[in-house]
């Protein structure tokens, strides 16, 4: 038996109907993401906006996800891709880059927002927590498709994967750390401080200030966390995954003193009556802009 406390043997596939399976991984992940969507739109109603402009939303933040976790991939195998750079459109190679993906769906998510009438900085406040629990919850379901795993360790609390899997890590049964846990726990833990934070009055303007200490700290999170992956360092401690995780806490910090900077002044309630207003607007093309 491996050298570790925590072990896991298995059938990663879960049978559905039939001959169809499904890994456990995948449909843990769908769970997580429709109880973000929900979240996120019973947040958005509760904060003066339409809850079904969060489909629109949601939408709009695909193509930026995927196009940003893409060159982020890119930055992760330079060398590969550099001798063949038409693999980087084949979806069948490789996969996305978590950091750079938040980015650009960020990016996107942000421009459909702003189509639909309310403030951007209101619907960012609206993500933090739905985002948090997508990337931590997200994290955790690696667990279950044995992917993500760290460097070999000898901890009491190292994990390995026993079982023919398949599994998403090499040498699956080695005891190592388990990083996608440690992300996933760190990132739900943010997710906490910040919500009590916000029940004892905090961030009571919402100008997506929220969004961009929550990003920060999960990328700060994410780049200690990064110490433990299996990738090779690049400068310092940090791979290359952890250089870009870097990368977002600092424009999140200056991002978040721009704001600071730009609503210096009287408190306003951002659910004003004509915001309040916007909930029962029937017609999107004729709703006031804010």
């Amino acid at each position: 038996m491996p050298n570790a406390v925590v072990f896991f043997d298995f059938d990663p596939y879960a049978e559905l109907l039939g001959d169809l399976t499904a890994r456990w991984g995948a449909i843990a992940l769908a769970v997580v993401i429709v109880a973000a969507l929900l979240l996120a739109g019973l947040l958005a109603r509760a904060g003066g906006l339409r809850a079904d402009d969060v489909v629109f939303v949601a939408v709009g933040i695909v193509p930026g996800a995927v196009i940003g976790g893409r060159i982020g991939y890119l930055l992760l195998h330079a060398s590969y891709f550099g001798s063949m750079p038409g693999r980087l459109l084949d979806p069948a190679v490789g996969g996305l880059e978590l950091g750079l993906a938040v980015v650009g769906g960020l990016i996107t998510g942000s421009y459909v927002a702003s189509l639909l009438g309310a403030p951007v900085g209101r619907w960012l406040h609206v993500a933090a927590a739905p985002v948090l629990i997508a990337l931590g919850a997200g994290k955790l379901t690696m667990v279950l498709t044995g992917s993500g795993q760290g460097q070999p360790s000898d901890a009491g609390w190292a994990t390995a994967y026993l079982g023919p899997g398949p599994w998403g890590s090499l040498v699956p049964a080695l005891p190592s750390v388990p990083s996608q846990a440690l992300e996933g726990i760190a990132t739900l833990a943010i997710l906490a401080v910040l919500t009590v934070t916000l029940l004892l009055g905090e961030f009571r303007r919402r100008d997506g200030r929220l969004f961009f200490v929550a990003i920060g700290l999960w990328a700060v999170a994410r780049a200690l966390v990064s110490t433990t992956w299996r990738d090779p360092v690049v400068a310092g401690e940090l791979n290359a995954g952890g250089l870009i995780a870097v990368g977002i806490a600092v424009a999140c910090a200056i991002a978040l003193v721009i704001l600071t900077v730009r609503r210096r002044g009287p408190l306003v309630d951002d659910r004003s009556a004509d915001a309040r207003a916007e909930l029962a607007w029937p017609d999107p093309e004729t709703r006031p802009r804010f």
